[in-house]
């Protein structure tokens, strides 16, 4: 188990996850292009807010389907659902203490710019 928490510390989260995370991602998408953060995914039961539930804002656009959120005191992305699969979360990789999310060689890309799902 993995242990999250946006800077001011206000929100945390438990991510049940075995030592290594499957992908470390990136995404061009507007939103993730201009947030920067490496991500990864589990399945929503395995992503657990424990505190700070009504410190998080959302914030959704286009499609209105994904679901970005961030903590209203500090404004860090910590997780969001996206469109594309919303019984997933993605989450701040940059928010858990102990990696180092610039660390890792191994950051796949995401083409959230062409997403297939704004394919007419």
């Amino acid at each position: 188990m993995k242990k999250l928490s946006c800077h001011c510390g206000e929100v945390k989260a438990e991510i049940l996850t075995k030592d290594k995370f499957q992908k470390l991602l990136r995404c061009n998408c507007s939103i993730c292009k201009r947030k920067g953060a490496v991500m990864s995914m589990v399945k929503n039961e395995d992503f657990k807010i424990i505190s700070g539930i009504e410190k998080l804002s959302i914030y959704q656009f286009h499609s209105k389907v994904a679901k970005h959120y961030f903590c209203s005191i500090c404004g860090i992305y910590t997780h969001h659902n996206p469109r594309s699969n919303p019984s997933m979360t993605g989450f701040n990789v940059g928010c858990i203490d102990d990696i180092d999310s610039l660390e890792s060689k191994e950051i796949s890309l995401i083409d959230g710019k062409n997403h297939p799902l704004d394919k007419k």
